[in-house]
């Protein structure tokens, strides 16, 4: 049962990651994120990752309880390419400032 908690728990606040990237991709600026909160939350998916690692019950069981993991890395994945946009984003909305203070 904790397992499925914690499923839902992951599905949950992760559902929203997708359209997250998406709109980073689209919006081509840093205006409205916090690179501070997207940090935080990368981080906590690693602790999140390494606690499911670590755990010799959890590993024995891996076989029947992959889907777990399997969401954390997803999840992951999903903080770790809105960095790479911020990242992106970061270095467009500074080409934009340069060209608005030459003119």
């Amino acid at each position: 049962m904790a397992e499925l908690l914690e499923i839902i728990m992951i599905v949950s606040f992760g559902a929203s990651w997708p359209l997250n990237v998406i709109k980073s991709y689209k919006a081509r600026t840093t205006k409205g994120k916090s690179l501070g909160f997207l940090l935080l939350i990368f981080f906590g998916y690693i602790a999140g990752i390494t606690s499911k690692l670590v755990n010799d019950t959890y590993m024995a069981q891996i076989d029947q309880k992959w889907y777990v993991l399997f969401f954390y890395i997803l999840n992951f994945i999903m903080v770790g390419t809105d960095l790479l946009l911020y990242i992106r984003n970061r270095r467009l909305d500074k080409e934009r400032a340069r060209e608005v203070s030459a003119k």
